[in-house]
């Protein structure tokens, strides 16, 4: 057993962060604060190998022991980034603890991207289970790689653990840095080299360096080959960047220690899942509700409007306080209002809140035909008609525009400027006479044909206001490229996806636009129509792609739609 640590000797918040509290709590409206706050810094944390990490605890000012929350971060513990994730719950009696993960921050040992996370996680809960404020209940709490390590903990979840709170997180970094089975490039880029200058920078500074990487990036997005970049950027090693290019088979053995998925499926801890419509991880979000509801586990499940770096503390905030106050109770504390329902989603385009029993809820599927002219037609094509032809050319690929990206830029964009290029081609409905709702996700099916085997289509669902502008609502890349040991297709093949989920409504009088292209980098590592392993390619090769809509050949576009 480990020592038992000596008698704290925590001290007061600065008066700026009472200031602080106080103001987000009135504008977040949370219940009223319960107690003062006491802070730790410091404190040592040791690991089964002779490690130690640092972590800070926030204390609420009275006699405990107290329900626990855990962090467990490789982005700092200043109140920069944590303040909004521990004042909050301290002031209303949850001691919060925040550690820095190995090699970060103070922390001993190496910095590798999740796999030291389920055991230092296990040796974290041994040492609070010696802390005299730790009354043997314990949430985790998080956003994005603090999400990862919470179901890393969950791989063999210790009795204490009560209830997580994931905000925008993982459980499976391999298929996120793969997402279509294409290499991330923009999001793993920006992350990366966000780490390796953390520390060198102030938490301001790197907010700034974070909120400009897209455009600061940009010049080396472009370069072939894609191996060596991370050294490119400077700052710290990051050596994980080009062993993840190097390792393009998600079935791989290599990516085992990147995933903690077992947690999903075996996991019975009550679990709150906090995503967005346009974050990076949405579609691990609505897997992990999905495993989870069908084994029965209580889970809550709130989708937002947001991207990975716009989600809203004003609406986290409180339901995550919710949740806990609901499992793991403070005593004497009044009980906080209930969660309306299992499922609450914010449907874009109508700009409002609704509460469901279940996600997804029932739907009617409604189809649209691909026809001649960039026409979406309600009915099927009884004529044949010529294909719809454009020419993606790996070196001057098709741009990315908005999306589920880690910069500024994410989210709901104009695409008029996309569109008019070359290498792009629409299919957009009348003026809809009625509001229709599309609640999950909408289903694609293309007659596809190319001159190259190796080959990508882009396919966006878009939103055409009165105006022209069109929005992006949802998107999916799909590679063609023949696998290890397939026959290589250059024929006409039918192309069938179904993009990631959401909720949109399309009012009367807009428009349905379904865009296709080759691409969109850097979002994705450019096809270089050359079958070249994606780090060592370092040219490309044009690809027409012909898309074929006749009478044989009804391309479509089909959505869920519900009753606005």
């Amino acid at each position: 057993m480990l020592d038992r640590m000596p008698p704290l000797s925590p001290r007061p918040l600065p008066r700026p962060a009472r200031v602080a509290a106080a103001a987000l709590g009135r504008r977040w409206q949370l219940p009223p604060a319960t107690h003062e706050v006491r802070l730790l810094r410091g404190v040592d944390v040791p690991m089964r190998d002779g490690t130690t990490l640092r972590a800070d605890v926030y204390l609420p000012a009275s006699a405990g022991p107290h329900p626990t929350v855990l962090l467990r971060s490789p982005y700092g513990r200043g109140l920069g980034f944590a303040f909004a994730m521990t004042v909050p719950y301290a002031e209303r009696g949850y001691a919060v603890v925040v550690q820095s993960v190995r090699g970060t921050f103070g922390s001993g040992g190496e910095f590798s991207p999740v796999v030291n996370e389920e055991h230092d996680g296990q040796d974290t809960v041994a040492w609070l289970r010696e802390q005299s404020w730790f009354d043997g209940r314990l949430a985790t709490l998080g956003p994005s790689y603090l999400g990862y390590t919470q179901w890393a903990l969950a791989l063999d979840p210790p009795p204490e653990l009560k209830a997580m709170v994931l905000h925008i997180g993982p459980h499976d970094l391999a298929q996120a840095g793969m997402v279509d089975g294409a290499f991330q490039l923009t999001n793993l880029a920006i992350w990366t080299e966000l780490v390796a200058h953390q520390e060198r920078v102030s938490f301001l500074r790197g907010l700034y360096r974070l909120m400009t990487a897209e455009r600061r990036l940009a010049p080396h997005l472009g370069e072939l080959p894609l191996q060596g970049l991370a050294e490119r950027f400077g700052g710290a090693p990051a050596p994980w960047f080009d062993e993840w290019l190097a390792h393009p088979d998600l079935a791989d053995s290599y990516w085992d220690r990147y995933r903690a998925t077992p947690a999903v499926h075996s996991s019975t801890v009550p679990t709150l899942l906090i995503g967005g419509w346009q974050d990076w991880f949405v579609e691990q979000t609505l897997y992990q509700y999905a495993v989870l509801r069908d084994r029965g586990v209580d889970v809550g499940l709130t989708l937002g409007p947001w991207a990975h770096l716009t989600i809203d503390a004003a609406v986290t905030t409180p339901e995550s306080l919710a949740w806990l106050n609901a499992h793991l109770p403070v005593a004497g504390a009044e009980p906080g209002p209930q969660r309306p329902g299992r499922v609450r989603v914010h449907v874009t385009g109508a700009g409002t809140w609704r509460t469901m029993p279940d996600w997804p809820p029932a739907t009617t599927d409604r189809a649209w035909y691909l026809a001649p002219d960039g026409r979406l037609d309600d009915d099927a094509p009884t004529a044949p008609f010529e294909p719809t032809t454009f020419t993606y050319d790996a070196m001057d690929p098709t741009p990315s525009v908005g999306g589920r990206v880690l910069a500024a830029s994410a989210g709901q964009r104009d695409n008029r400027e996309l569109e008019a290029r070359d290498d792009v081609r629409t299919f957009t409905t009348a003026p809809l006479r009625r509001p229709v709702e599309l609640l999950g996700g909408a289903r694609v099916r293309l007659f596809h044909e190319s001159d190259n085997p190796y080959a990508d289509v882009f396919v966006r669902l878009c939103d055409v206001g009165p105006d022209g502008a069109s929005i992006n609502v949802t998107d999916r890349l799909v590679r063609l490229d023949p696998s290890p040991g397939e026959e290589s297709v250059t024929g006409e093949r039918t192309v069938e996806t179904t993009l990631p989920d959401t909720a949109h409504r399309f009012r009367a009088g807009h428009r349905i636009r379904l865009q296709v292209s080759g691409g969109a980098h850097p979002r994705y590592a450019r096809n270089l129509g050359t079958g070249e392993p994606a780090g060592e390619g370092t040219h490309g090769v044009p690809v027409t792609h012909r898309i074929c809509h006749g009478r044989a050949t009804p391309s479509s576009v089909t959505l869920p739609v519900g009753t606005p």
